[in-house]
């Protein structure tokens, strides 16, 4: 099923004097789906997508099912997720997950799929990652955030409704963020005790993210719940969220914890 700007852009081409075969082989268009548009260019009616409304763009829209999960896919887009429109007019949500964390990618294709108006998810192997994929035709519903350019070149703000979600799931949200772009470390560093120079180490998260408009989202989130943070830059651009307060990353740990 293609959509009607899919089949003028290939009819376009036809009428540049290509042929049928070199427009379906640029296209992955079959010929002979070409050559009917010639004649009609507009769909059957029988062929019209039967597009159920999701829980957002119902006529009384509504919270998605299970606001926590949605909450949480929400930090793991906004850190490592984009969604792709596709030719027939659905798009794909992508969260790219590293193969070192196989728990986190269980997790995440969980939220995908309780998010998913079609409950599905899948996962597709890549060099050293996995794209945890869900398909629907409502994600821009679901994330108004979507748009063209990458995220940390465009304004980045939460609609009303994931704003009282994220308020009402706080530490769901900072953990797809932790989790997508951020980490829990040890840092070491040496003190002089009774003269003698000794080696103290101590645990601390980061969160790294190049979008002001995330980074503040994550820090707005977690002086919401106690968390008490700093912002550290690369060169002159403030990039890293860091917490490591002791009261802070006990709190963080109890919540978020490192990745596994």
């Amino acid at each position: 099923m293609y959509d009607v700007d899919t089949r003028k852009r290939a009819l376009a081409l036809v009428a540049q004097g290509r042929s049928l075969n070199s427009v379906s082989k640029q296209t992955g268009i079959s010929r002979a789906a070409i050559r009917s548009w010639q004649t009609r260019i507009e769909p059957l009616p029988r062929m019209l997508p039967q597009i159920r409304p999701c829980c957002r763009c119902q006529s009384a829209p509504e919270w998605p099912g299970d606001p926590a999960a949605y909450s949480y896919l929400l930090g793991l887009y906004l850190g490592d997720g984009c969604i792709s429109p596709t030719a027939c007019g659905g798009y794909y949500l992508r969260i790219a997950c590293a193969d070192a964390w196989p728990g986190l990618i269980d997790a995440c294709v969980t939220a995908v799929q309780t998010a998913n108006p079609s409950n599905k998810a899948a996962r597709v192997q890549a060099v050293g990652y996995v794209a945890v994929t869900g398909y629907s035709r409502h994600w821009p519903c679901l994330f108004p955030q979507h748009g063209p350019a990458k995220k940390h070149e465009r304004a980045i703000v939460l609609d009303p409704w994931q704003q009282d979600i994220v308020d009402a799931h706080p530490w769901e949200f900072i953990r797809g963020l932790i989790h997508s772009d951020g980490c829990r470390i040890t840092n070491w560093t040496t003190r002089m005790v009774a003269g003698e120079r000794k080696r103290y180490e101590y645990p601390r998260y980061f969160f790294t993210n190049k979008s002001d408009d995330i980074r503040k989202l994550c820090t707005d989130t977690m002086a919401k719940v106690g968390v008490e943070w700093t912002m550290l830059a690369r060169g002159s651009d403030p990039l890293n969220v860091s917490v490591a307060r002791k009261a802070s990353v006990a709190l963080m740990d109890a919540h978020i914890g490192p990745k596994y």
